[in-house]
């Protein structure tokens, strides 16, 4: 390189700068010396060699004492570059009748250090010029340049926005600069999380060079220009007996600590941090609430509705009717809004209301009014009846003769509840087949029956008993030889009563009267016979076979 058309060496601060010796070596030399010129052009001799003696001195000059070092082709090396070296260094070659020189120009470059933002600001603040931070970058040479960016982009100065104050110092005794640069900086709302960054230019040996600083992040405050309030719940919708935290918030930094809520039907608010909490809420909560600055210059509200079930079932808990009497039964629903309402019976859900004009047995049963709002998660509400229907014992005998013609079945269809006890008597001669049977007992029906073989007429007697009455019906049964037909016996668990078999009950009559007609003598000596023996018979258990028997051995003797 040339400065001035004259031959230039760059060198680093702190390296070893060397300086070849430009001119061919004549023929004749006697020694070579090297020299530097001072500011005002006189000269200060530095090194010697001769071209004889192969000897090297060097001039005692103090900086550069133990520095330097001439080699057999005279070129000098001076270690440890300084800033003072920057000198125009003269090479001379003498012979008896001449002296040549050659002159060199030293340039000595530094890195400065990678720059830092010291004295940063805690915060900045909108509408506010304030000092960001010093930009510092120490010990370089030449002297550098400084430059500011946000967020990639180079700061220009603005008038009372962005002012940047440059200054260099340099250390008299090394020679290197610190540059520093301060910014004072106006920020506006977006300039929050922006990244502020400081670069230096500077020069080197090979030309132009940069560092960057570290980024840095402010925190940027600015005051609230919205207020808004929120209901803060696990749940989209509030019912009664929930708590309820509002949250008050504002879009400043640092956001507003404190709050005023107005609640519905209160004209001053309430002083609180950013949350008030409203335990265990109750439908009159609902309305419109506002929350605004404590200033009270801004606000916002949000409607609240607590929702609600009420349930009113008529009557409720245990009640007891008597069979055939009405019952009105209402289930009255008041929510805020529409709600769904069903009814269960005895676990089954039902397909309508209850309704009872004339109540029966299958109508007892514990009933369930539910209803629920589907929208409100948690908010259901139900409640019980249980109906009991009492009767008296109600009695219907049937008889037939069972299709062996061995033996008759005699059955008593009782109705009643509680459920009645029942009891069979027998008057007349014949043995029982079985005791009584009892069908499963369903919606306050079921039936006993026995198993007879009558010798002779006889009149059996059901007697069904509770705590409401007792009631007494009995049956006339013919001899088994005669064939008859009742009423058919009912086979269904709930007793239901069936339609007589017209057919068979008129073939029974046909065939009844014409053996009537044909034996009529005979049954009447029967008849008067047993007549006067009657008396000697009493009533007997179904279940006692043994007293059945003695009957008959009695009954045999009168007769013969």
């Amino acid at each position: 390189p040339l400065a001035l058309g004259l031959y230039t060496v760059n060198a680093v601060y702190g390296d070893t700068i060397t300086m070849p010796c430009r001119l061919e070596v004549p023929d004749g030399l006697m020694f070579g010396k090297w020299k530097y010129e001072m500011p005002n052009g006189s000269p200060v001799f530095i090194a010697f060699r001769s071209s004889t003696k192969k000897n090297v001195q060097y001039d005692d000059v103090p900086d550069y004492k133990d520095r330097l070092s001439l080699s057999e082709n005279y070129t000098l090396s001076i270690k440890n570059a300084r800033i003072s070296d920057e000198k125009r260094f003269v090479c001379m070659l003498v012979t008896e009748d001449d002296v040549s020189e050659e002159p060199t120009i030293v340039k000595v470059f530094k890195q400065p250090s990678q720059p830092e933002i010291l004295h940063q600001a805690d915060f900045l603040e909108t509408e506010k010029l304030k000092m960001l931070g010093e930009c510092i970058a120490r010990d370089s040479y030449p002297e550098g340049n400084v430059t500011w960016y946000k967020n990639g982009r180079v700061l220009q100065p603005v008038k009372e926005v962005v002012v940047i104050n440059l200054q260099k110092t340099v250390d008299k005794s090394t020679g290197l600069f610190t540059m520093t640069s301060s910014l004072q900086y106006m920020p506006t709302k977006e300039d929050a999380n922006a990244k502020f960054a400081c670069i230096v230019t500077y020069y080197g040996p090979s030309g132009q060079k940069t560092i960057q600083s570290e980024p840095v992040v402010f925190d940027v405050h600015y005051p609230t220009e919205k207020v808004t309030i929120q209901v803060l719940s696990q749940s989209s919708t509030i019912k009664e007996g929930d708590n309820v935290t509002l949250k008050c918030s504002g879009n400043g930094n640092p956001p507003p600590q404190e709050f005023l809520f107005y609640i519905p039907g209160e004209t001053e608010g309430i002083r609180s941090s950013d949350t008030y909490v409203m335990a265990d809420v109750r439908r009159n909560a609902t309305g419109e609430y506002r929350c605004s600055l404590i200033d009270k210059s801004m606000m916002d509200s949000i409607t609240i509705t607590v929702h609600y079930l009420d349930l009113q079932l008529t009557p409720s808990g245990e009640v007891t009717k008597q069979i055939g009497e009405a019952l009105p039964v209402s289930c009255t629903i008041s929510s805020s809004r529409n709600a769904t309402v069903f009814w269960i019976k005895d676990n089954t859900r039902m397909q309508t209301s209850p309704s009872f004009s004339s109540l029966q047995y299958q109508d007892a049963g514990n009933y369930i009014c539910e209803t629920t709002l589907q929208e409100v998660e948690g908010l259901k509400k139900r409640k019980t009846l249980k109906l009991i229907v009492e009767g008296k014992p109600q009695i219907k005998m049937t008889k037939k003769t069972n299709t062996n013609k061995m033996s008759k079945t005699i059955v008593c269809h009782v109705e009643g509840f509680p459920k009645p006890a029942v009891q069979w008597t027998v008057t007349g001669s014949g043995s029982i087949i079985n005791k009584a049977k009892e069908t499963k007992y369903v919606n306050g029906k079921f039936s006993s029956k026995i198993v007879i073989a009558p010798e002779e007429n006889v009149t059996l007697t059901c007697i069904a008993e509770n705590q409401l009455e007792r009631t007494v019906t009995s049956l006339n049964v013919s001899a088994i030889s005669i064939p008859e037909y009742d009423e058919p016996e009912d086979r269904n668990d709930d007793n239901s009563e069936k339609v007589n078999d017209q057919a068979k009950l008129i073939v029974g009559i046909v065939v009844g009267l014409l053996l009537a007609a044909l034996v009529a003598g005979v049954v009447y000596w029967l008849y008067v016979k047993k007549s006067k023996t009657a008396s000697k018979h009493v009533d007997k258990d179904l279940g006692n076979i043994e007293e059945n028997k003695k009957l008959e051995e009695n009954n045999h003797k009168s007769e013969t």
